[in-house]
């Protein structure tokens, strides 16, 4: 899940304050003017008595990196996640084929995101949707082998469990929206631009509320607070520097199974010496504020570590790794009762992990320290897992993939 993933190098965003800084505390007398905010009368009602939905502000699909990785600062409450599959992969004139596809989903992408009117899939409009391509190790490797992300992921402890058909994957469309009920309809037309691949797995996902990456998870603890902040640390950490792929970077999406239940039975000191940080207002156990580092070299007066040596915060501190610092994007999601491949059934709730790093190796070696170190993966159940080269921004001169197709 991951407390770091590299020295923390950030600085402010100075998009921020713009987009994560102010907020509308409703009581009494805020209550009684949300009517007109949202819909423009007292009634709430717009044009021919119909409901008008709350106004959000859109997002720019266009630029040198696509959106739904730093931008927007604070991610959108909803998220849904497809993984894809080309029934031509391989083939001859494959690689001609998804370019063309690849060009038609640029030229489509700018309607669903609400940049012409009315929006494509959703008649009141896009409000803050963004959506967010990549594609497959597999399917990289066919471009080139030694592209970012050609190689894809090793297995980790866990993943021998992971049901056939949920791992790898040629293409992944990540979509997220503060309105949920744009995100099916966005996804059909993203897979109608792309020849209608099938559905390899697809999950939906919800954020609790929080400022910038900063949101509480499932087991009610503070995710997404060491990442880079502003243009310097994302250069340096996140984009892909040079190459066909520069501007671009590498997504890993883990899709976990968290066991809340047995989590929540442990007693509130254990829960926090698990994860390495209070869950009240994650704070460190070492001192400091909620956005603050740990300590690793703090001790108590009997000379034992204040961090526990196999706390999350301890085994994914970048000081044992070497890495460098990831974008953490994480979604939970809550199925209800499932059945397990050995016939358990389970409650299927639990965190999509999402981050971005322009080299692979970054996630690669964290894992890998999670799985030998981390008290926190005997709680964990992987259920997907794949990797995808985030492909560079794109423009209506420079369409999706130009630089590698």
């Amino acid at each position: 899940m991951g407390e770091h993933a590299g020295p923390s190098r950030g600085a402010l965003s100075r998009r921020e304050a713009l987009l994560t800084g102010t907020g509308l505390a409703l009581g009494a007398a805020g209550a009684a003017l949300l009517p007109r905010i949202v819909g423009g009368s007292s009634s709430g009602a717009g044009a021919r008595g119909a409901p008008a939905a709350a106004a959000t502000a859109p997002v720019d699909p266009t630029g040198e990196h696509q959106a739904g990785i730093a931008r927007p600062d604070t991610p959108q409450q909803h998220a849904l996640i497809a993984v894809l599959d080309f029934a031509d992969r391989g083939k001859a004139g494959f690689l001609a084929a998804l370019r063309d596809r690849l060009v038609a989903l640029s030229s489509a992408i700018p309607s669903f995101a609400g940049q012409d009117s009315p929006s494509a899939v959703a008649p009141d409009g896009a409000g803050d949707l963004a959506i967010t391509v990549g594609l497959g190790s597999a399917v990289v490797a066919t471009i080139g082998p030694s592209l970012p992300g050609a190689a894809g992921l090793p297995t980790f402890v866990g993943d021998e469990k992971i049901a056939a058909g949920r791992t790898g994957g040629d293409v992944l469309i990540a979509l997220y929206a503060s309105n949920p009920a744009i995100l099916s309809p966005a996804l059909a037309a993203a897979r109608r631009a792309l020849g209608n691949p099938s559905v390899r797995w697809q999950q939906l996902g919800f954020r609790a509320p929080g400022v910038g990456t900063v949101a509480r998870n499932p087991l009610g603890y503070h995710d997404g607070v060491i990442v880079p902040r502003g243009a310097t640390p994302l250069d340096r950490n996140v984009w892909i520097p040079d190459g066909p792929a520069a501007g671009g970077t590498v997504c890993v999406i883990r899709h976990l199974r968290l066991d809340v239940a047995r989590f929540a039975a442990q007693p509130p000191t254990r829960q926090d010496e698990v994860i390495g940080r209070h869950k009240a207002d994650g704070s460190p156990l070492s001192g400091g504020g909620a956005l603050d580092d740990v300590d690793l070299r703090a001790k108590t007066d009997t000379g034992q570590l204040v961090t526990p040596p196999r706390s999350h915060a301890r085994a994914a501190h970048p000081s044992f790794t070497g890495s460098h610092l990831m974008l953490r994007r994480g979604y939970a999601y809550a199925n209800g009762p499932a059945t397990t491949p050995d016939g358990a059934v389970v409650d299927d709730q639990g965190l999509m992990f999402i981050c971005f790093q322009r080299d692979l190796e970054d996630f690669v070696r964290t894992q890998r320290r999670l799985d030998e170190v981390d008290d926190l993966m005997g709680y964990v159940t992987p259920v997907s897992s794949g990797a995808f080269l985030i492909l560079p921004g794109f423009d209506d001169r420079r369409p999706l993939g130009h630089g590698l197709l």
